[in-house]
């Protein structure tokens, strides 16, 4: 295994809508296990493969429970609503409020090739909604109203530029 770079925005990769994974290799093995090390490494609780640059659909996550790795996740249920202060790798230092699902249930496929359906709430629904954003290139900041937005990403950009000079 090896942790890997996670991108930062603006990269491109991160916009991008992820191709399904057709046929799970060792290739495919060996990713999810980079992912895993990845996420830990930078000590965030999920990862999507776009945040080391590779637009497949593929999250992982921990949130406390142990390691859930998810190939072509789907949310087929979502009930309930609620507000909470979110973070994301790609924007080290930005955290805002994010309007989630309460109660997810997700399908799926597990690494060894498995279908798997399971219920989630609280921070894994969380974390899983945030995850599957990143597989449509979406970020936190696309949940914020154009002016927040405009403001976060004005500020990203004069830090980018201060950390070229």
């Amino acid at each position: 295994m090896a942790p890997k770079e996670v991108l930062r925005f603006p990269h491109q990769v991160l916009r991008q809508d992820c191709e399904p994974v057709t046929n799970i290799s060792d290739d495919i093995i060996q990713l999810i296990d980079d992912m895993a090390e990845t996420m830990y490494v930078y000590k965030g609780i999920g990862l999507a493969a776009p945040q080391i640059g590779i637009a497949k659909n593929i999250i992982v996550l921990d949130v406390g429970q142990g390691l859930i790795s998810l190939i072509n996740p789907e949310i087929v249920i979502s009930e309930g609503s609620e507000v909470r202060e979110e973070g994301c790798l790609c924007l080290p230092e930005i955290s805002v409020n994010v309007e989630r699902k309460e109660h997810l249930q997700i399908s799926g496929i597990d690494k060894k090739g498995n279908p798997v359906t399971f219920d989630a709430e609280g921070l894994l629904s969380r974390a899983l909604q945030h995850e599957i954003d990143h597989l449509h290139g979406t970020l936190i900041i696309d949940k914020l109203s154009k002016l927040k937005r405009d403001m976060i990403i004005r500020r990203l950009r004069k830090q980018q530029l201060k950390a070229q000079k």
